[in-house]
C-alpha cells in the first residue's frame, strides 16, 4: 500500500517541464531538461543518479538559488519565477531547511550561534533559547559553546540539522548529507534526520548517490543526463 500524506491544497514541490541551461566555455550547457515532478506534503523523496547528472542543480532550482531557464517551479504553493532575490531569500528563510554535504557552518560562531542565525533573521523573540532547545533535540546540549573546528564531522552535521529544522520548515532539502562522514556516523545522522522529518511532518527531498540510503524514502526517482528516469530505467 502506498504511503499516505497530509492533504494539502498544493504539493510541497511541483516542477513542470523544468529546464536549466547554463553558460559554459564552449557555449550553453543543458543541465536539466523536461523535468516533471510532484512531491506531496509530508513525503520523503530520494533522488539518485551519477555524479554530474544534475541532482544538485535540481535542488538549487527548488531552493531558488538557481533560476530555471524554462518551465514552472512551484514550492510550498509559491511560484518562484516572479520573486526578486530578496523575495527568494525570505522564501527560503520561511519555508525551507537545507542540509549540505559540507555542513556550511560559520567557523567564527559557536554551535548555539550558528543555529540561532535563521531565528534572528526571522525576528524570533528568544533566538538563543530556541537554538539551545533544538541543539538538545539533536543531542548536543553539551556542545553549545563549541566552535565548528572543535566538533567532529558528525557533530557538525547535527548542528546543521538543528539549524535546518529550527524554524520548522515545510520542506527539508538534503544534498548528500552523509558524504563527508564515515559509515557509522552517517547512519546516525540519517536516523536522526528521518526521525526529525517524521516528527515535524515536513516534506524531504534527499539527494544521494547511495541507493540504500535512498530506499529509506517513501519514493525514489533517478536522474541521468539532466532527465528524470522511471524506476525501471526508462525516461
Amino acid at each position: 500500500m502506498p504511503p499516505s500524506f497530509p492533504a494539502a491544497a498544493d504539493p510541497a514541490i511541483l516542477l513542470e517541464n523544468l529546464s536549466l541551461t547554463l553558460a559554459g566555455p564552449a557555449g550553453p550547457v543543458n543541465i536539466l531538461t523536461g523535468i516533471d515532478l510532484v512531491v506531496p506534503a509530508g513525503e520523503a523523496l530520494g533522488l539518485v543518479g551519477p555524479s554530474g547528472s544534475g541532482k544538485s542543480s535540481l535542488l538549487m532550482v527548488v531552493a531558488g538559488l538557481e533560476r530555471a531557464s524554462g518551465g514552472r517551479v512551484q514550492v510550498a504553493g509559491r511560484d518562484l519565477a516572479p520573486l526578486s532575490e530578496d523575495g527568494l531569500a525570505r522564501f527560503r528563510r520561511d519555508t525551507l531547511g537545507i542540509v549540505f554535504q559540507s555542513f556550511q557552518l560559520m567557523a567564527t560562531m559557536t554551535a548555539l550561534e550558528n543555529v540561532a542565525i535563521p531565528l534572528e533573521l526571522a525576528g524570533h523573540k528568544a533566538p538563543l533559547e530556541a537554538a539551545a532547545q533544538q541543539l538538545r533535540r539533536v543531542g548536543l546540549a553539551h556542545r553549545l559553546t563549541h566552535y565548528p573546528a572543535q566538533l567532529s564531522g558528525g557533530e557538525q552535521q547535527r548542528v546543521a540539522l538543528a539549524r535546518a529544522f529550527v524554524l520548522r520548515p515545510k520542506i527539508l532539502l538534503a544534498d548528500e548529507p552523509t558524504g563527508n562522514l564515515d559509515q557509522a556516523t552517517g547512519k546516525m545522522i540519517v536516523d536522526l534526520m528521518f526521525s526529525m522529518h517524521r516528527e515535524d511532518g515536513n516534506a524531504l527531498l534527499l539527494i544521494t548517490h547511495d541507493p540504500m540510503l535512498a530506499e529509506r524514502c517513501d519514493r525514489v526517482v533517478g536522474l541521468a543526463d539532466g532527465r528524470l528516469l522511471n524506476r525501471d530505467g526508462g525516461t
